[in-house]
């Protein structure tokens, strides 16, 4: 390698970034130890700048566009260095690339609850997230106030600062809009608007802009808002007797639906103090006595044989047998006899001496 292929080796003559992060602000060109070749080519892409420091004081600032850096386009490094005219030798320079793209969704939130008095409720406790879109306006001021010397500043870098000043203006506009809470979320997009503009001169001062700013939420604490869904309940409500007339109504319609819920629906009433209430149609009515059993079955009728020559007739039922005592046909010696009894058995003997009662005796001879 010949002695000019060294010192042409060692002078940087492109000068570029290509960014495929997201969040990456800054971005210093390493030359490792390179002087740049006088007359090297600068690429700045759009949504870039590049800003030259020379010995930590800020010298040019190129916006997008392909430069060839001379003397002509670098008045700034040109006095700094004191070059004289028609210089063309290399030299020393730091140079960082700043996106001025806007990186979006960068999140905000209340650490701590923001005491203000509601009209309505008092004094309350609110908190309040949302995202806003930040991106470089100045980048001479962005090196200067925030970056220093850093060769990759991201947006994790700079997000709290913003977020404790974004927070602060929050608190302030919050609580002194006097709007209800209950309101706030209709005026959320307003209120956006005012942080905004209280933002802006100490946002500006950086070197930044906040082009879009959103409150997606103004929240009360959790044992406030279950007092407040409890309020909504009931003015969902309304009047509560007659919303307990109407369960009332509700609770007997269901039990005449299901007779076998009725002791359940009755409770249901007592419950709400409308056992005998009146409701809107009247009289509640009364629950009914339940009716009575009905009389067990007769029991079945015993039946007779009788023993007549030695043979055995029947089965007779009474009247059969009141018949055949009026006919002579059973007498009280005569032999009967009925199931579950225990033999024959002389009539008079046995459960038919009342009909052989009824039986008037012969008459005298």
């Amino acid at each position: 390698m010949g002695i000019l292929d060294f010192l042409s080796g060692q002078f940087v003559d492109v000068i570029a970034w290509t960014d495929d992060t997201r969040d990456t602000m800054v971005w210093r060109f390493e030359r490792y130890g390179h002087e740049i070749k006088y007359g090297a080519k600068l690429t700045v892409r759009e949504g870039q700048a590049a800003v030259f420091v020379h010995e930590g004081q800020l010298a040019d600032v190129f916006g997008p566009g392909l430069y060839k850096l001379e003397t002509n386009n670098m008045p700034i490094m040109t006095t700094l260095q004191s070059w004289p005219y028609g210089f063309q030798s290399p030299f020393k320079s730091e140079i960082y690339f700043v996106s001025t793209t806007r990186f979006t969704d960068q999140k905000w939130g209340t650490k701590n609850p923001i005491t203000m008095r509601d009209p309505e409720f008092g004094p309350v406790r609110v908190r309040a997230f949302g995202t806003y879109a930040l991106r470089v306006t100045d980048p001479g001021a962005f090196i200067k106030e925030i970056v220093g010397t850093d060769g990759e500043f991201t947006t994790d870098e700079v997000s709290n600062q913003i977020r404790n000043v974004v927070v602060q203006e929050v608190s302030r506009v919050l609580a002194s809009s006097k709007t209800p809470v209950l309101d706030m979320a209709a005026n959320t997009q307003e209120f956006g608007k005012l942080v905004a503009s209280a933002i802006e001169p100490t946002i500006k001062a950086y070197g930044l802009a906040i082009p879009e700013f959103y409150i997606e939420n103004v929240s009360l604490p959790e044992d406030v808002e279950r007092m407040l869904d409890k309020r909504t309940s009931m003015g969902i409500v309304g009047d509560l007797g007659k919303f307990q007339q109407y369960s009332a109504a509700e609770a007997m319609t269901t039990a005449a639906a299901n007779p076998g819920a009725a002791g359940s629906a009755m409770g249901t009433m007592l419950g709400l103090g409308l056992g005998g209430a009146a409701g809107p149609w009247g009289q509640a009515p009364q629950p009914q006595a339940a009716a009575a059993p009905p009389p067990p079955p007769p029991a079945a009728e015993p039946v007779w044989h009788v023993a007549v020559g030695g043979q055995t007739t029947g089965p007779f039922g009474r009247a059969d047998l009141e018949r055949m005592a009026r006919d002579g046909s059973l007498t009280r010696a005569s032999q009967v006899w009925t199931p579950g009894q225990d033999g024959w058995k002389a009539a008079s003997d046995t459960a038919l001496a009342s009909v052989l009662a009824q039986v008037p005796p012969p008459p005298p001879g």
